[in-house]
């Protein structure tokens, strides 16, 4: 890898590998603050000693596959010309830059942007929307040694200005694929990444624990968060700033308010507006002088007593909810110092209170309120996009990146949906409880079709747990539709709030298993054992569209203790699918699908389908093995794995899910019922005890070792015929 070498005062001259040669770019007289020479790595991940992250083998592992990056001119030959975008190889790059060559950097990056999003399935909005304050907050802070960290947002893509400019540019087309970026930050990616993010409202938590260390340790580097509208629907975060309120520790919270209001009912609330007066407040606010000014006289009033400061302070507040917009007094109550609004597209103003507050010592946590708008973009952006996409004007979403949008499959979720609406009309009292950070589109058939009886909470699962325990105290069936990834941050009130209670709230767990592109973040690897260990709970998983219809129906009878099912993201099994009224299935029984000798193959949920895979294959060699369906992880069908166990010199459970599911349920029974004492010999298929990056479906299959040939091949060797178990695996 080349290096970049900044002399100052003349500017940076940028030595970097292909045909982009040597290019100088002037910059304005403030380059004297800065070192005469700087040599910077070309990609400014991974350098040595300056991080923790950066010595982690997952770091050393990234950085060599940055290294056999393609050269850049080869990877981008279609782009428009993006001079200065070419010389910022990282944030130090930005520091002397003037305020107009930062505009054109984020028209550049624009431009950048829809040109990578062109070739992918993902949404330009979130991205597009944090341009300028990207630039801003990197023009101003000192990244890696300030602490800057990324919350999730309505959607999960804002970070990806923020990889562009810290040298993560030219990985930016293997965005969620096999060996490339993460569309979140990651301590394992970048040093610049100063805590990994997923699951929204966390960054305020973490970076408060940053601050209090860097306070205990003596240091004065900055912390800063960015949070979004989504996060503040969360408990977490509210949690968090009370605590920074109460603890009264230098740091700054960056609210990206895309909705323009802090009211999720939007279309009922006026537009923040930004006008010359409230740009000229904002810099009034975050002025050292007006800050002490007011430090002062909180001092003052203090010592006068007799309730002035008490008097004082609700004035204060009065005074400056009437500049902000509705809830802005909200932060100050939590004790953060309140600046905004703020126009997120103008640099002049973001820089200027960045700057401002940046400088200010011993003031305590700030809150900065910052207005974007998502359809915020050039014109030249626009035509690339319009171009792309000309019947839409922006480029087409798939909740599935591991599916093309342009193909039109039916998924597990519409035949979700469309159960529900049958059950719908059995029972009038069935509610519909949503909990997650984005909504598959065929929820939203659900959504406008039971307007009444559909709530979305957004990313409040702790909420949607409580409150679909409380429908159901109040006699009605709530459905409670939650991802498995985020099922794990409401565990403690599924616990407590329903299954102690037995309460009957029957949880729809999508997403289960693996999920392609969406890599270890929103992988549901966990539900089957955590769910499956609460005594009350009935745990069951479909192996196909016609027992997901049937659970449907199952866990609408059910009446007298909780419920959970679990289906995978993606296509359902069969193209030609006719829909069928769903049939209540007896409890706890599950069913034998092919019959066999020697083998049995005993699959949950969606690896039923490989195990069927599995046997065909073994079919050819000559090989007749059993395969059954267990549907129940909790209760087991006993009366099947006895008859599994004494007619069967093998058994093999198959599951997509992690170490301690239903793997472990059946061990405690054959183990307890003696059936390993005899001729049976049991073996365990599950998720590696690791997390599995981007990828294919079938990738991350292949590598989980749960494809139908992995699952073969495991009956060969059994069998002990290793070499056709070697060949089935070439």
């Amino acid at each position: 890898m080349g290096s970049a070498v900044a002399q100052c005062p003349h500017g940076i001259t940028s030595h970097s590998t292909g045909n982009l040669g040597q290019k100088k770019l002037g910059y304005s007289s403030r380059c004297s603050k800065f070192p005469c020479q700087l040599d910077f790595a070309r990609f400014g991940l991974l350098h040595q000693g300056s991080s923790a992250a950066s010595s982690s083998d997952h770091s050393t592992e990234f950085g060599r596959r940055i290294n056999a990056v393609p050269d850049m001119d080869d990877m981008f030959w279609d782009k428009v010309p993006t001079p200065l975008l070419d010389m910022v190889e990282n944030p130090i790059h930005l520091k002397n830059l003037s305020v107009q060559e930062l505009k054109e950097l984020a028209s550049e990056i624009r431009s950048e942007l829809s040109c990578i999003m062109s070739e992918k399935p993902n949404s330009l909005k979130a991205s597009l929307a944090v341009v300028e304050l990207t630039i801003a907050i990197h023009h101003v802070f000192h990244a890696p040694v300030d602490k800057i960290l990324w919350d999730v947002g309505e959607q999960v893509r804002q970070t990806y200005a923020h990889k562009i400019l810290t040298g993560r540019r030219a990985l930016m087309r293997m965005m969620r694929q096999k060996n490339g970026l993460s569309s979140f930050t990651s301590r394992f990616e970048s040093e610049y990444d100063s805590f990994g993010t997923g699951h929204g409202c966390n960054s305020v938590s973490a970076g408060l624990g940053m601050a209090i260390a860097r306070d205990i340790k003596g240091k004065r580097d900055r912390v800063v968060t960015v949070i979004s509208n989504a996060t503040t629907l969360a408990g977490q975060v509210y949690e968090a700033m009370s605590n920074a309120g109460y603890l009264d520790s230098n740091m700054i919270v960056i609210l990206n308010d895309s909705r323009r209001s802090l009211h999720p009912k939007i279309e009922q609330e006026p537009k923040t507006s930004i006008t010359a007066l409230s740009s000229t407040l904002i810099k009034i606010q975050s002025s050292k002088s007006f800050r002490k000014f007011r430090e002062a006289a909180k001092g003052i009033t203090k010592r006068i007593g007799r309730g002035m400061h008490e008097l004082a302070a609700k004035f204060d507040e009065y005074a400056r909810g009437m500049i902000g917009p509705q809830g802005s007094t909200l932060f100050e109550e939590l004790g953060l110092y309140y600046i905004g609004p703020v126009d997120g597209h103008n640099l002049e103003d973001l820089i200027c209170v960045l700057q401002q507050v940046s400088s200010l010592d011993s003031m305590g946590p700030v809150l900065i309120h910052v207005i974007t708008e998502d359809n915020h973009q050039d014109a030249e952006c626009n035509e690339k996009i319009e171009a792309d996409n000309p019947q839409e004007g922006m480029i087409t979403i798939s909740y599935d990146d591991s599916v093309s949008s342009s193909v039109q499959t039916r998924t597990y979720s519409d035949c979700l949906v469309d159960s529900l609406l049958m059950e719908a009309e059995k029972h009038k009292d069935i509610v519909l409880v949503h909990a997650g950070m984005e909504m598959e589109p065929s929820f939203q058939v659900l959504q406008e079709t039971f307007a009444d009886r559909f709530f979305d909470v957004g990313m409040a699962e702790q909420h949607a747990v409580t409150f679909s325990a409380g429908l159901s105290r109040g006699g009605l069936r709530p459905f409670c539709i939650i991802p498995s990834t985020f099922l794990q941050r409401a565990y403690d009130q599924v616990v407590h709030d329903v299954d102690r209670q037995k309460i009957p709230v029957r949880f729809v767990i999508t997403s289960a298993g693996l999920v392609g592109n969406s890599g270890p973040v929103y992988c549901g690897a966990f539900d089957v054992t955590f769910m499956s260990c609460l005594p009350n709970m009935i745990v069951m998983a479909p192996s196909d569209e016609d027992e997901l219809v049937d659970m449907v129906a199952t866990a609408a009878q059910i009446d007298d203790r909780p419920v959970c099912f679990r289906y995978p993201r993606g296509a359902i099994v069969r193209t030609d699918h006719f829909m069928h009224p769903g049939i209540p299935l007896e409890i706890g029984k599950g069913r034998v699908l092919v019959e066999g000798k020697e083998v049995a193959l005993l699959g949950y949920g969606a690896m039923v389908q490989n195990c069927l895979k599995a046997q065909a294959l073994l079919s050819r060699l000559g090989i007749e093995v059993t395969v059954a369906d267990a549907r129940f992880c909790k209760p087991l069908d006993t009366e099947l794995l006895t008859l599994l166990c004494e007619n069967h010199k093998f058994l093999i459970t198959v599951e997509e899910g992690s170490i301690g599911g239903f793997a472990s349920h059946v061990a405690q029974f054959i183990a307890l019922n003696g059936h390993l004492d005899g001729t049976v010999k049991w073996r365990p298929i599950v998720l590696p005890d690791s997390y599995i990056e981007n990828g294919l479906p079938e990738e991350q299959l292949a590598r989980a070792g749960l494809s139908g040939h992995h699952i073969a091949a495991t009956v060969l060797r059994l069998l002990g015929r290793v070499r056709e178990a070697l060949l089935l695996m070439c």
